[in-house]
């Protein structure tokens, strides 16, 4: 095992055993967030259930998602979820304008009202436990088609549990790669939220 802040992480050949045997694909396995999930491979495997179904099967647009995930991700200082995000909007082409406009999104006039309603439902979220009515409103004038409303809430519910976790087993990024990009600074603290 790797010695880790809170939780050791699993070697790689040992969390691509588990992985194996939980049908969790093996390039899983390698990241930082599933080698220390892996002790509870039940755990683990829901996890990936969530993430497989979100991210390659879902409805809701990918800008949108990567919108709502990076918004936590900065909102609740999570280095690692911003930090893979940041890696997987940028392989989708989402502009670098759009995740750092997520930042401060209230004060900035560069989103349309489907990003807003999506960006307010994330904060309401993350603010409240719930999606404010004024703000369901919104999000239901975005999008007529309940099975995107019910993933847009989805996603909210997972990408918070994934902060909560990764900050709470004080996950680390891989090797090699910088945290908070673009500019390699966090969120200050009295701008969160």
């Amino acid at each position: 095992m790797v010695a880790g802040s809170r939780i050791p992480m699993l070697d790689i050949a040992e969390a691509k055993k588990r992985a194996a045997e939980n049908g969790i694909p093996e390039n899983m396995a390698e990241l930082s967030v599933f080698r220390i999930a892996l002790h509870q491979p039940g755990v683990a495997s829901g996890l990936n259930t969530m993430l497989q179904e979100l991210l390659w099967k879902g409805q809701l647009d990918a800008r949108l998602r990567e919108l709502i995930i990076m918004r936590i991700g900065w909102a609740t200082d999570a280095v690692y979820e911003w930090t893979q995000h940041w890696r997987v909007a940028r392989m989708l082409d989402i502009p670098e304008r759009d995740l750092l406009a997520v930042r401060d999104w209230r004060s900035d006039d560069h989103f349309g009202d489907t990003e807003r309603a999506v960006l307010a439902a994330t904060d309401d979220t993350l603010e409240f436990g719930t999606i404010a009515d004024e703000t369901w409103t919104a999000c239901r004038a975005a999008f007529d088609d309940d099975a995107i409303l019910v993933e847009m809430v989805a996603a909210i519910g997972n990408w918070r549990l994934f902060s909560a976790l990764l900050k709470s087993l004080d996950v680390p990024l891989e090797d090699g790669v910088d945290p908070w990009p673009p500019a390699g600074e966090p969120p200050p603290a009295d701008s969160r939220g």
